[in-house]
């Protein structure tokens, strides 16, 4: 039984969580510097076999309003990018995942100005646990 791969998708950085062997509870995993399409695809094919992942959840950030904004096309484009690894993508609704984040970080006492990576992580693992959670209904 395999893993799901959160991936919160940026220009700079990408946030990833884990899921536990069972799809119950995700964990914020690690953050990824942004080079290259091709550096992150060769991450993520080291990742799904140490991990043993069997699907992707991709965080999509849809306008509050319910709309595509500039961000969503690229989050879009970079899910159809990564089909090639042959594994089932799914896109999950992450609107205020961020804000999320950062309010549980603060709550642990961690600050979240200087370790951006973090909230990136947190991130990823809220809108994967929302993803998680709506499976098991």
């Amino acid at each position: 039984m395999g893993r799901v791969l959160g991936i919160d998708y940026g220009e700079r950085r990408v946030g990833l969580a884990l899921s536990d062997p069972m799809k119950i509870i995700a964990s914020p995993f690690k953050t990824l510097n942004h080079s290259t399409a091709e550096n992150l695809i060769s991450e993520f094919k080291i990742i799904i076999i140490d991990k043993d992942i069997d699907s992707i959840v991709i965080g999509l950030p849809i306008g509050l309003k319910g709309k595509d904004t500039i961000q969503t096309k690229k989050v879009r484009h970079f899910a159809s990018s990564i089909a090639d690894l042959g594994i089932p993508i799914q896109l999950e609704d992450e609107r205020f995942s961020t804000m999320s984040a950062k309010r549980s970080l603060i709550l642990q006492k961690i600050k979240t100005g200087h370790d951006k990576a973090a909230v990136d992580r947190t991130a990823a693992a809220i809108f994967l646990q929302q993803y998680l959670d709506k499976r098991s209904r």
